[in-house]
Parts: structure tokens; C-alpha cells; sequence
């Protein structure tokens, strides 16, 4: 069983917490395929990922990839591009940023994020998506000056 476990940190301008919320993500079929092909067909190991954010309400499916899914949309609403996932080293079939946050500046008030995703392009649709899911809590609002800390640990285990 491959999953992954997830924490957004919102911070204000004041440098306080305004909210977290942490879930489960899917890993797609696109996401298992690649680790399957990579760990044992001997395909191109992907060696840079990049932690995207979702609109309000996703609907994530396992069919789901970066360049097709109609349960959710990016949020594009922070500076730069998606956010470099930064490993640590693996152990304990477990692997995470929490060394490295991917942080995310939001630039716009009223903004709604609903969840999260892993994928393997810095931007547009091509490239592969390992995994994306939904907060627990529902959608959250971030306003500009608002910045987003996630965390993304990622495990394997036989059952």
C-alpha cells in the first residue's frame, strides 16, 4: 500500500497560525504505475517533484493526471511556480519534507484551497501526478500575504 499523510500550516502576515488541517491523499494510477516502473521495470527514476495546491472541494480519482481531472482545478493564486518537495532520507518505508516545507506566498485575497497534489512538473500539464487529495476540514480561505507551509510524508507498507 502506497499513501500519502499531509499537513497545510496557513500563517498570516503577523507570523501567527491562522489554521492546519492534515489527510490522506490518493496516490493515482499514474503515481503507482511510476513507482512500479522505476523500482522494478527499470524505467527513468523521476528525481524532482513539486507539491501543487487545488481549488475548493476536489474530488480527486485514481484515474486522475496532471494533464486530465475533472473533480478539481490548481489553485494559481502564490508567487512562483509549484513548490519543490524536498525528501528526506527514507526509513521505515516512510519518506517526508518536514526538513523543507514547500511554502507557498499567497498574492490574492478570498482564496479558496481545498487540497493538495504531488507531481513531477514545476508547471502546465504534462509530466506525472503521483498523488493529490482534499483537507478533512473542508475548504479553507487564504488571503494575500497568507502563506501556506505543507508537509508531505509518503509511506509503503506490505498491507
Amino acid at each position: 500500500v502506497a499513501r500519502g499523510l499531509w499537513e497545510v500550516v496557513c500563517i498570516g502576515p503577523d507570523g501567527r497560525e491562522k489554521w492546519r488541517d492534515t489527510w490522506r491523499n490518493l496516490v493515482t494510477n499514474e503515481g503507482l504505475d511510476h513507482l512500479l516502473d522505476a523500482t522494478l521495470a527499470a524505467a527513468t527514476q523521476i528525481t524532482t517533484w513539486y507539491v501543487g495546491l487545488t481549488d475548493g472541494t476536489p474530488t480527486p480519482a485514481a484515474g486522475d493526471t496532471l494533464a486530465s481531472h475533472a473533480g478539481w482545478t490548481e489553485v494559481t493564486d502564490y508567487a512562483d511556480d509549484r513548490k519543490e518537495w524536498t525528501a528526506g532520507s527514507v526509513s521505515s518505508q516512510s519518506v517526508d519534507n518536514s526538513a523543507n516545507k514547500a511554502e507557498f506566498a499567497i498574492n490574492a485575497d478570498s482564496t479558496t484551497v481545498g487540497g493538495a497534489f504531488l507531481a513531477s512538473a514545476a508547471t502546465g500539464t504534462s509530466g506525472t501526478l503521483y498523488a493529490v487529495g482534499a483537507f478533512t476540514g473542508g475548504d479553507k480561505s487564504v488571503d494575500d500575504g497568507d502563506t501556506l507551509q505543507v508537509t508531505a510524508t509518503f509511506t509503503t507498507s506490505a498491507a
